[in-house]
């Protein structure tokens, strides 16, 4: 460089942009470089995610929506599935599963359905499956018309192991109708031949919670159905016996 000549001082990113750079208005260099970047990826990524999770609903609905019913005079089948949900620490099923628990029972009581088979997590000292079939032979129903399975820690797990465990074929769900259709998808899937009985107490309730989480959970149906081909946490050994569909005896595990 010769006397005279001029060099423009080092640019630098933290400078906050002059008077003049406004007037002729050159951009100014972002303090973070990489910012604008990673919010287009965090926008991209949600929105995809907001995509996917849409369509698996639109998925699971879809495929549920023909075999759904209130009415359990619009619906039969040999046996009657009640997924499991939370028990109280005394052993007496909470509000929600005593809804999905008297659905079944009205359906033995009307003649639609010959057994029950009740599915629920069982930890330890904790147990669904239990208290479920308390209640309903405590109201009637002969224990040898109720099977329980203590492994259905998901609906997943419940309606797959309804299928290779205990031979179901032909199946009405039990369960709250925000419930309903991904227990429905799960059961069809598994193999079975299912429809869905609203289990709400007169008109049914959703929460902000109920309705996101269950939005996931369909989103994870749909994944673990078609992607992973996920499979019960404990496969178990099939009933040495027929189907029940046939009306044969079956034992519970």
């Amino acid at each position: 460089m010769t006397v005279g000549d001029e060099q423009d001082p080092p640019h630098r990113t933290d400078e906050v942009p002059t008077q003049d750079a406004v007037r002729t208005g050159r951009r100014p260099r972002s303090i973070v470089p990489w910012l604008p970047e990673l919010a287009r990826f965090v926008l991209g990524g949600t929105l995809a995610f907001a995509a996917v999770t849409i369509a698996a609903n639109v998925l699971v609905r879809r495929v549920a929506r023909p075999f759904l019913h209130a009415d359990a005079s619009e619906i039969s089948a040999p046996i009657a599935i009640v997924p499991g949900a939370s028990v109280h620490r005394d052993g007496t099923p909470s509000p929600q599963l005593e809804d999905r628990l008297a659905a079944a029972l009205a359906l033995v009581r009307a003649g639609r359905v010959d057994r029950i088979l009740v599915s629920g997590a069982r930890d330890g000292a904790y147990d669904e499956a239990g208290p479920m079939r308390r209640w309903l032979t405590q109201r009637g129903v002969p224990a040898s018309m109720v099977l329980h399975d203590h492994a259905g820690f998901r609906t997943l797990d419940t309606m797959k192991r309804a299928a290779d465990v205990f031979a179901v074929r032909r199946a009405v769900i039990c369960t709250q109708s925000f419930h309903l259709p991904r227990a429905v998808f799960l059961a069809r899937r598994a193999g079975i031949d299912a429809v869905g009985l609203a289990a709400d107490a007169g008109a049914p309730s959703r929460s902000r919670g109920d309705t996101l989480r269950e939005s996931l959970a369909n989103l994870m149906a749909v994944i673990d159905s078609y992607v992973i081909n996920r499979q019960p946490r404990e496969q178990g050994v099939p009933v040495s016996v027929v189907r029940i569909d046939c009306g044969a005896e079956q034992q519970s595990v």
